[in-house]
């Protein structure tokens, strides 16, 4: 049982190498930031509906091609700041690199990422963990989908290395992931959500 070495005290503080020890024997998943560990909340049903829509149009889009999508399951390093999350939708390009050869369950270079937002998510995503991924250098887009509404916010890294921002609350409208040679239709993304 690798869940109760998660019961920390708030000013307790976890290494690297410690909290990837005790995630890799924990029954549920934790995100750790500069030596705070965290557990996940469950999420909702208008939430995994979008997961797992965004999968399916994104998996059958990539298919044959250098790009694949992985789940929530996926822990991501971001080295920079000494920092694991697990990203609600990740697509890699390319060869996939991990953190540890020997245990490859730690991903470094995602070039998309997706989090779907919750009510008690929202803030987080929007801010403090958009800052964290914007330190991984193979990063090119994060699309944030609201779980409550009809809402897409697409942030893509120009050539110049501003983050732009396209928004739509239009159910017709097509979000353009260009970073992995994609377009997924709003209204599938949603289908059956909300």
């Amino acid at each position: 049982m690798g869940l109760p070495a998660f019961q920390l005290e708030a000013s307790d503080y976890v290494s690297p190498d410690d909290y990837l020890r005790l995630e890799r024997e924990a029954e549920q998943k934790h995100e750790y930031l500069a030596g705070k560990v965290w557990a996940m909340a469950g999420a909702g049903y208008a939430h995994n509906r979008i997961c797992a829509n965004l999968t399916v149009e994104l998996g059958s889009q990539l298919r044959g091609k250098s790009c694949f999508v992985v789940g929530s399951d996926q822990r991501l390093q971001v080295l920079n700041a000494s920092a694991f999350v697990y990203p609600d939708l990740t697509v890699v390009c390319g060869q996939p690199e991990f953190n540890e050869d020997k245990k490859p369950d730690t991903l470094l270079n995602p070039t998309l990422l997706v989090e779907v937002l919750s009510p008690s998510t929202s803030q987080y995503d929007r801010s403090d963990k958009f800052m964290l991924y914007r330190q991984i250098p193979s990063l090119r887009q994060y699309l944030v989908l609201d779980s409550q509404l009809t809402h897409a916010e697409l942030y893509s890294l120009d050539e110049l290395g501003r983050w732009v921002l396209t928004e739509t609350r239009d159910p017709a409208a097509t979000i353009e992931l260009d970073s992995i040679g994609c377009q997924v239709a709003l209204a599938e993304v949603y289908a059956g959500a909300v």
